[in-house]
């Protein structure tokens, strides 16, 4: 559909009660993953963790008989879950559809304070984690993109999916996804299917990416697939670019594109970073930026967008040498695998120690393997579950043909398994294809120590008779020649040899030219090499922060009963990493003396660089705390005298006595990750009756 539905209300407390009380065995039978400001285990009435750890099962292989069918209720939890999720987050305006007061565009949304905060928080992660950590180079560059670079990369060309259309009304849909849920839904809800049948709708689902147009078109009409919406017959599928076009400058001579990908820029900059490091392999460029995809059907929320951010690091290295000198930083890793033999042999994903993927080949090689290390560590450090988040081999039909290896970091949320970081060894592939479109050698070199004698074709162009013929285009006539493939320059030699010209096609110029003999001279001679010259290999790591941000936010709900057996309360368990806000500033009730403490302690924390609200209305400190556990602000301070506070961590709720003088570096300590909650109740003595303070505020008071 194009234009999105209004959001649906809050779920009622009774609903959340009744799923809570239909999986209470499960759940108290599962425990969240331990984090450094603990949550115990006791105050997890409802997570989906929790549910995921009674309930669910590994995802089915590609081509692996699938289970009957899945249990309604546990569907139905799922989608409440999910759902409580959503609309806490869009309450508290985490996030919310972008141009809502005229009923918004699908696959375009706004992100509010908290979800501003949150994702600046898990950038900065991500900037000190590979930027500053494996001393990367990061650039930022254009988000429109010249036709030229895309057409070079294939993104003009290939960058489509297959869509089908509503004969009657023109909405249009994804043909591979009307196709694959389809699939799913009959064999979730339809478990007396034979067993035929659940075979050949499995092997459909794992051959769809394999699927042509014409074979797509024979599975919809087959299977009787209609418009979701209004039960309409479809179009047969055709090729749609995902790209937004536009011209630039006033002419409209000039096609471009709202980049796809941020990688392009990094790649036709190549030549410049290589000189800006020295002139050296290994290394690595990164970029943060917008990237933009018009998606024919967007669903899932932030997992399906139209516009997003990506971070991508690009790492050169040598095609010959791909070993990592820190890979046994991260060679111990054991962590969930899922390589393509499991797959294809209907097995579940398993723990693998990374050294030992690597060593026996199953990862490609160490570079490789360190990067997905790394996106391992990264992951579960910003508070994504160990246990579900795994590392998926591509599949022979998923792989380009020019990569040597690829996987995906998957995380486990309530719409299954989503891909959210890909690590891929691009082999040469992007630095040639600019290399041949642009006429600029993007090109690396190995120093020898001793020089080596090698046979060699050289092209010595002559720029006095090309800027005789050429003028004012010289140097991009020059270039193209100097960057022709051995074969291109052997044809051209053979040419020039019997006719005395030959036809050139020159990519920058976007034209051919006729090249004669007086113009370039192409012979093999016996060379003396200083260095060996080559087209490096791409390993790129590519994350979708959107993605990682939603699956993140699932990860780290849950709710808790409140003061009465009906009441509910939604909590967001973040680690104080990405948490929007660390510390909320509280005087237990309304007083001067009160107000002035917490107003100078507000100040020591803005000064010690620490995120923070205060609150000085006389609201109930019950409510004031659930207020901010729901936005999953770690710590709360409150002032309850003028020499010392409470410090209440959110998921336990435990509270400590701490100096007034000694807050603001607590704080900081526990934020920055120096100390845990557990170290912190072992330095100050505990804040008795703290449970009943927050049931009974005013009793306290």
């Amino acid at each position: 559909m194009i234009i999105e539905s209004p959001i649906e209300k809050n779920l009622s407390s009774s609903m959340r009660i009744s799923i809570t009380t239909s999986l209470a065995s499960a759940l108290h039978s599962s425990a969240k993953t331990t984090r450094s400001l603990s949550r115990p285990k006791t105050l997890i009435p409802f997570s989906l963790s929790t549910m995921a750890a009674a309930t669910a099962t590994e995802t089915p292989a590609p081509g692996a008989p699938a289970a009957p069918a899945a249990n309604a209720a546990t569907a139905a939890g799922r989608e409440a879950f999910r759902q409580s999720v959503v609309n806490t987050l869009e309450r508290r305006l985490f996030y919310i559809p972008s141009f809502k007061i005229y009923r918004g565009v699908a696959g375009l949304y706004d992100y509010g304070p908290p979800g501003c905060a949150v994702k600046s928080n898990v950038l900065s992660f991500w900037r000190q984690h590979f930027v500053l950590e494996e001393g990367m180079l990061e650039v930022d560059c254009p988000c429109v993109t010249p036709e030229v670079v895309l057409k070079a990369s294939g993104h003009v060309d290939k960058f489509t999916d297959l869509m089908v259309k509503d004969e009657k009304t023109g909405t249009c849909y994804r043909a591979d996804h009307l196709l694959k849920d389809f699939c799913k839904d009959k064999l979730d809800k339809e478990p007396n299917l034979a067993p035929e049948k659940v075979a050949e709708l499995n092997h459909v689902i794992a051959t769809l990416d394999d699927m042509s147009a014409e074979q797509l078109g024979a599975k919809i009409k087959e299977y009787g697939i209609t418009a979701p919406e209004t039960k309409n017959q479809l179009s047969d599928p055709y090729p749609f670019n995902l790209m937004f076009q536009t011209s630039i400058g006033p002419t409209g001579l000039s096609t471009g594109y709202m980049r796809p990908e941020t990688a392009q820029g990094i790649f036709v900059n190549f030549k410049d970073l290589y000189y800006y490091n020295g002139n050296k392999l290994p290394f690595a460029a990164a970029q943060i930026g917008q990237a933009f995809r018009n998606e024919i059907s967007p669903r899932q929320g932030l997992l399906r967008v139209r516009e997003f951010t990506l971070a991508e690091i690009e790492h050169f290295v040598d095609p010959e040498d791909k070993s990592h000198p820190k890979f046994s930083d991260v060679a111990d890793l054991k962590f969930l695998m899922f390589p393509r033999e499991e797959q294809l042999t209907g097995k579940s994903s398993t723990t693998l120690r990374l050294g030992d993927a690597v060593a026996n080949g199953t990862i490609n090689n160490e570079t490789l393997g360190y990067f997905i290390g790394r996106v391992y560590l990264f992951l579960t450090r910003l508070g994504i579950e160990k246990d579900r988040l795994r590392f998926r081999q591509h599949l022979p039909n998923e792989m380009a043909h020019y990569a040597a290896d690829c996987w995906d970091a998957e995380i486990e949320c309530s719409y299954g398994w989503i891909e959210c970081v890909g690590i891929a060894d691009r082999s040469a592939y992007d630095l040639k294809a600019h290399t041949e479109k642009s006429g600029v050698a993007l090109v690396a070199a190995e120093k020898f120590a001793e020089p080596r004698e090698v046979e060699k074709l050289v092209i010595t162009p002559s720029k006095k008779d090309l800027g005789l013929a050429f003028k004012g285009n010289q140097k991009m006539v020059l270039e193209a020649l100097e960057a022709m493939s051995e074969a291109e320059a052997l044809e051209m030699k053979s040419k020039l040899e019997s006719n005395g010209e030959a036809e050139f096609q020159v990519c920058t110029l976007n034209k051919t030219v006729t090249i004669t003999n007086k113009m370039v001279s192409i012979n093999k001679e016996k060379k003396k090499e200083h260095q060996r010259v080559f087209t490096p290999s791409v390993i790129e790591p590519s994350f979708g922060i959107g993605r990682i941000i939603y699956c993140l936010y699932e990860h780290c709900f849950y709710t808790r009963a409140g003061k009465t057996e009906d009441e509910q309360l939604n909590v967001f368990g973040f680690p104080p990493l990405v948490a929007p806000i660390k510390c909320t500033v509280f005087p237990l009730v309304k007083n001067e003396q009160f107000d002035t403490v917490a107003r100078a302690i507000s100040k020591e924390l803005t000064a010690s660089g620490i995120s923070h609200i205060i609150d000085v209305t006389g609201t109930s400190i019950g409510k004031r705390y659930a207020r901010t556990d729901e936005i999953g602000v770690p710590l709360a301070v409150t002032v309850d005298s003028t020499t010392t506070v409470t410090i209440r961590e959110r998921d336990s709720k435990s509270q400590v006595r701490v100096k007034i003088a000694e807050v603001a570096s607590t704080v900081k300590r526990l934020v920055e990750g120096q100390s845990t909650w557990g170290d912190i109740q072992w330095d100050y003595p505990a804040a008795h009756g703290s449970p009943e303070e927050e049931n009974n505020p005013e009793e306290n008071a």
